[in-house]
């Protein structure tokens, strides 16, 4: 009975840019989307693969700077032992300006990495074939897997399918002639034509259908905040009648949000704990909400908390929209302004207790930071 264990992953997207990201964290997400092509390498030694799947978008496009493609291609050589399978999916199409066909790519491309460029069976291992689904433009009008599982025959061998794109569930309102049909893999499966369907495009990790032999292994290293439970490659040990799916975590970056309501001092304790207590800072990017209520003291030290904390974060989106700012007695008492100013100051006071104006609480809040550092 033939046994394979290999390595699924997809949707590596190398070359990505987040606009959210500027200088020093962009070039950390770069790299880490290079390292992690080592831990993936490493991982399938340890694990003993025998190969690895990368189940399309290798590369965010088509047209990613040199040195993307060079030091993916050189770190994946860096394991000549472990055979790398790339799939081109939505992001890098095996078009006409495909990063396939680039001069870089063919000419710095080691021995053990295989560009899957058509749907014939192609035999990796003894009693191992990979069945591939790639994509040839942006814009296909058919089901790319569907089409390459077409006329298979029962065989002896151990089959994977390897494709990418979104699957034809019962839920989604619409046609898309790109949607991979869910049912036809299912009865591939039920009649022992194929083993596994290695499954890329969506970033979270996620079983499909009731087979338990279809799968997206989702991206390595996370990309957005909607994704659920990213980072992660799948380890698929398989035969004709059994399967075995372990996941591994090998991302390194963290994509938070969160709702923090203060109220007082204790909650900007507690915020001030949590930002510092958080590892990894600077692969951690949050978008946080703070609401609630607070005096023009504690909006102060709130600036500062935040100000700090995103030197240290990759990103640290502290959205206030929904912070009210009342001051409290000691915050007037602290301005110390007479004349004008103070006229001003009752004014704006005024106008912030009645909600009738964010911009008085702006102003409050920037003028009491002027005192405090201008007395």
């Amino acid at each position: 009975m033939v046994t394979v264990r290999f390595l699924h992953t997809a949707d590596w997207q190398l070359g990505m840019t987040r606009y959210f990201l500027e200088g020093e964290a962009q070039a950390r997400f770069t790299q880490a989307r290079i390292d992690v092509i080592r831990r993936i390498a490493s991982l399938a030694v340890q694990e003993k693969c025998s190969f690895v799947v990368v189940s399309g978008d290798v590369f965010e496009s088509n047209h990613v700077a040199r040195p993307v493609i060079v030091r993916a291609l050189e770190a994946m050589a860096e394991t000549p032992q472990v055979p790398f399978y790339l799939l081109p999916g939505n992001h890098d199409p095996l078009d006409a300006s495909s990063v396939y066909k680039s001069r870089t790519f063919t000419e710095h491309r080691p021995e053990n990495v295989v560009v899957l460029e058509g749907s014939e069976a192609l035999f990796v291992d003894l009693g191992v074939e990979l069945i591939a689904a790639p994509w040839t433009s942006k814009r296909p009008l058919h089901d790319l897997v569907g089409s390459a599982c077409e006329g298979l025959v029962p065989t002896d061998a151990v089959r994977v399918v390897v494709g990418h794109g979104p699957l034809d569930l019962p839920f989604q309102v619409g046609t898309d002639p790109r949607r991979i049909s869910l049912s036809a893999l299912e009865n591939n499966v039920d009649s022992k034509l194929i083993q596994y369907v290695a499954l890329g495009d969506r970033h979270s990790k996620s079983e499909e259908g009731r087979t338990g032999r279809i799968w997206y292994s989702g991206a390595p290293e996370p990309t957005d905040f909607d994704e659920i439970d990213p980072g992660h490659v799948l380890i698929v040990t398989l035969t004709r009648e059994h399967i075995d799916v372990d996941e591994r975590l090998v991302g390194t970056w963290r994509f938070i949000q969160k709702r923090w309501e203060l109220a007082g001092n204790a909650d900007l304790d507690g915020l001030g704990e949590w930002l510092a207590d958080l590892p990894d800072k600077e692969c951690t990017v949050i978008r946080m909400d703070v609401v609630g209520q607070v005096s023009l003291a504690q909006n102060a030290r709130l600036g500062e908390l935040l100000s700090h904390h995103s030197d240290l974060l990759a990103v640290l989106d502290g959205r206030t929209d929904n912070l009210v700012v009342v001051p409290d007695d000691l915050d007037i008492e602290h301005f110390g302004l007479s004349g004008f100013a103070e006229r001003a100051l009752h004014d704006l006071l005024e106008m912030a207790s009645t909600g009738g104006s964010a911009a008085a609480g702006d102003a409050l809040s920037l003028l009491y930071r002027l005192v405090r550092h201008n007395p």
